[in-house]
This record gives C-alpha cells, sequence and structure tokens, in this order.
C-alpha cells in the first residue's frame, strides 16, 4: 500500500499504521511536536540550576547570611525553587535543590544547605 510521508511527502511502502517513511522523519515530527514542551522546561531547568548556583557561591561553608540585593544582583529569581520545608517552629525554607534560604528581618537571607534529615 502506497502512502505519503507526514513529514517529507514522499510517498512509500509499509503497513497501514505506518505514518513516516523512515525513522529520521519520524523523529522530525516528533521533535517539532515536542519542541515548545522542550524548550519550557529547559528554560526552567536552566533558571534552577542558575539559582542553585548563586547559593552556592553565596554559601561556601553550608551556612551563611546574606542581604536580598545580593542575591537578586547575581540574577536570583525566587519564584523559583524546587521544594519548600517547614520547620516545627514555624519557620518556611525554600530549596533549590540542596541549597536553601529562609527570610530574615530587614531584606537578610539565611542561606543553608540541605541536611539529611530534611525531606
Amino acid at each position: 500500500m502506497k502512502k505519503q510521508c507526514l513529514e517529507c511527502k514522499e510517498e512509500f511502502m509499509g503497513r497501514a499504521d505506518k505514518k513516516y517513511c523512515s525513522t529520521s522523519c519520524r523523529s522530525t515530527a516528533n521533535n517539532k511536536l515536542n519542541r515548545d514542551a522542550i524548550n519550557f522546561v529547559r528554560n526552567i531547568n536552566n533558571i534552577l540550576r542558575k539559582n542553585r548556583r548563586i547559593l552556592a557561591d553565596l554559601n561556601p561553608e553550608g551556612k551563611a547570611r546574606v542581604h536580598k540585593d545580593k542575591l537578586l544582583g547575581n540574577g536570583f529569581k525566587f519564584s523559583y525553587f524546587t521544594n519548600i520545608y517547614q520547620t516545627k517552629n514555624g519557620n518556611t525554607y525554600y530549596f533549590v535543590y540542596d541549597f536553601g534560604y529562609l527570610a530574615l528581618d530587614n531584606g537578610f537571607y539565611t542561606l543553608v544547605r540541605r541536611q539529611s534529615y530534611v525531606e
């Protein structure tokens, strides 16, 4: 049965349910289909990696205190984090993978490194 490839429009012979003439055309079509979603995820992952790198650079000892302006000056985006940890005292830590921060008074933040007891 002759069919037309959905990607390159060439005619080919194959099974009744075959849509593409080759693996290359099938891959190209699927890549086009998923491009927007992949770019969206890639951009978010890039932001998360940058946030983690900023926290790691400003917190080489495992615990530090910095001002919000220093984080923002390095390009930190507070809207992007991977998880939240609530302590028994009611403090909320925002984590970017294994580095986290806690908002303090006067625009300061405590930077921490994830401990094994934090889920």
